[in-house]
């Protein structure tokens, strides 16, 4: 039911129009005291009141005069009466919560009710440019009449504002008003989170029921300082051999995982997050405009793990707006920083944030913006920048907790010099490279040693792992260069032939099946059974047995020697021989021909 005018009086001139928004009109007198009220606020005699029915007016007066409003319906007053209540609180301290009401309550007084609205000039792919909101900050959140929620998003010279929705656009109209809420943008957040699937406002969607929430987190934060930081120094095991043994990654580091459609690279994320259980990390997976049913396989791995108990998902599927999938990032990163700020680890990753970047550009471009280079925006970087500078490792004043991204980058035929990789690659510190070419081939994960690179991890290799790679990476360079040279070669030398099989076991030794992280002990007694050459003299297709039968006999046989492995803080020579010894004697009784 729409609203309509009960009465209005015109005088002549221009008056200033004071409309009156209710249920049931308002009396003689108290529109004899709203317009000495009014008289006194603006300075004005003319003053001509315009009553409208308006059903969703329960009780009192919503009164708006041009972009001001002044809130005296009942619900506003119980707003004001919240406000206080909660501002006291927050003041006051742990006193008695009764006592404390009681006094607020004998206390408060009402006050005008005032606050700046707007109108809505244009509405369309869920942009909306209004008029009104001068003091509006960007990034700030508005309220329109219908109940749906935007954000600033552009501040333009002629005085109008560029608001992105987060709703139905179809319920919101030209003319239709609005409110400046004066809040950034934020989720409901606490420990709860976890082991559930929101949406970028922090609305569940896994049909659990309520997150039980009460704790307000803006999704846009500063960065922490460089007093606030500390160096990475711890590491994060992704489980990943070809990686944590190459490449490792610290906590709080940002290490970017690149490659292009379809080669694993959600694979990696999702195997990291698998081999966080049991070290204390909490896990946030934000997908960006994916599939539904690639969301539901990555929950459906994760509970089938048991994983979902230290994770959180946060998706914007490509049904959504932009505005959703833009936001989606920075509220997955705000959930992680919020246990960060109470002394945890986390760790979170963007799948994938060139999705993201075509949302931002889809945006501007609705916006009005100019377009640049590939048609984004030239505040892109930016987008990204401010988002990822928030990965850091807290000092111990802060509680000494960490923030580790992950994001994921997809590149078109292996362009790694394009626009979007370019920018992320050099925001991020380091970079895990997956080649189509080896993916295809089975190498599988499809890490490029040559292109990959840890700006940080170095530091925060356990020294275990530092003592055991050896030559690895050096040895599978000088792999890649005899295997090209060999092809047009027809004879080879006894070294390089040797060189070559010591290569090709490196690679197979590399391979490693989805879903099956492998722990330090296991990782350090490959590669050092690798560095004695130990797997190079058996036929190339027989060392993924070898492999695995290895480790099951270290199991069955080593349980001791595992143990020091595992809980050894600097990794002796005699640790190291004994690991070769052991792997020797296995390799002794077993022939693989």
């Amino acid at each position: 039911m729409g609203a309509e005018e009960f009465d209005r009086t015109e005088p002549a001139g221009e008056p200033l129009r004071v409309e009156i928004r209710c249920l049931v009109p308002p009396t003689d007198e108290q529109k004899v005291r709203i317009r000495d009220f009014m008289c006194r606020r603006y300075g004005r005699s003319d003053v001509n009141l315009a009553v409208v029915r308006d059903p969703s007016v329960a009780e009192g007066f919503n009164i708006f005069v041009g972009d001001d409003n002044y809130d005296w319906t009942a619900l506003g007053r119980v707003r004001q009466l919240r406000r206080k209540i909660q501002q006291s609180s927050l003041r006051k301290g742990g006193r008695d919560f009764i006592s404390l009401l009681r006094e607020d309550i004998e206390s408060f007084t009402l006050d005008a009710g005032y606050q700046k609205v707007g109108k809505v000039l244009t509405v369309s792919d869920s942009i909306a440019v209004t008029e009104g909101l001068a003091e509006a900050a960007y990034g700030t959140v508005v309220l329109f009449e219908c109940g749906i929620k935007g954000m600033v998003q552009d501040i333009r010279a002629d005085g109008t504002t560029g608001i992105i929705l987060f709703g139905d656009p179809s319920e919101i109209t030209a003319g239709s008003r609005l409110v400046d809420t004066g809040r950034t943008a934020g989720i409901p957040i606490s420990n709860r989170v976890l082991g559930r699937m929101i949406d970028p406002l922090g609305s569940p969607v896994d049909g659990k029921g309520p997150v039980e929430a009460k704790k307000y987190y803006p999704i846009e934060r500063p960065a922490p300082g460089i007093m606030e930081r500390r160096p990475v120094s711890r590491p994060l095991e992704t489980g990943i051999m070809a990686i944590d043994s190459m490449f490792p990654i610290g906590r709080g580091q940002r290490e970017l995982i690149i490659g292009d459609r379809q080669t694993g690279k959600t694979s990696v994320a999702v195997d990291t997050i698998l081999n966080q259980k049991g070290k204390n990390v909490v896990c946030v997976y934000v997908a960006i405009s994916q599939k539904a049913s690639s969301v539901a396989s990555v929950i459906r791995t994760l509970e089938a793990a048991g994983a979902m108990e230290y994770t959180v998902v946060v998706t914007s599927p490509a049904s959504d707006p932009a505005a959703m999938q833009y936001i989606a990032p920075y509220t997955g990163c705000t959930v992680a920083e919020y246990f960060m700020r109470h002394g945890r680890d986390t760790l979170v990753i963007y799948d994938d944030l060139s999705k993201h970047a075509v949302a931002y550009r889809t945006i501007s471009l609705l916006l009005g913006r100019a377009p640049g280079r590939e048609a984004y925006p030239g505040d892109v970087f930016y987008l990204h920048s401010r988002l990822l500078e928030r990965s850091a490792q807290l000092s111990d004043e802060l509680g000494g907790g960490s923030m580790t991204a992950l994001p994921i980058v997809e590149t078109q035929a292996g362009d790694v010099s394009a626009y979007i990789p370019t920018n992320i690659i050099s925001i991020t510190d380091g970079q895990i490279f997956l080649d189509s070419e080896q993916f295809h081939s089975g190498q599988r994960p499809a890490v490029n040693v040559g292109l990959s690179v840890s700006r940080v991890g170095g530091a925060a290799q356990t020294d275990v792992m530092k003592k055991s790679v050896g030559s690895l990476r050096l040895d599978l360079a000088q792999f890649r260069e005899m295997q090209v040279f060999s092809q047009f070669g027809s004879e080879l030398d006894e070294q390089t032939e040797k060189q070559l099989r010591h290569g090709s076991a490196l690679m197979q030794l590399l391979r490693q099946p989805n879903r099956r992280p492998l722990e330090l002990w296991e990782q350090a007694v490959v590669l050092l059974a690798a560095r004695e050459r130990l797997f190079s003299s058996m036929p190339e297709a027989r060392v993924p047995e070898a492999k695995l039968d290895l480790l099951t006999w270290f199991r069955q046989n080593r349980s001791l020697l595992i143990i020091s492995i595992q809980n050894c803080r600097k990794f002796t020579p005699e640790l190291g021989a004994e690991v070769t010894g052991a792997a020797k004697e296995f390799f002794a009784s077993h022939r693989y021909q």
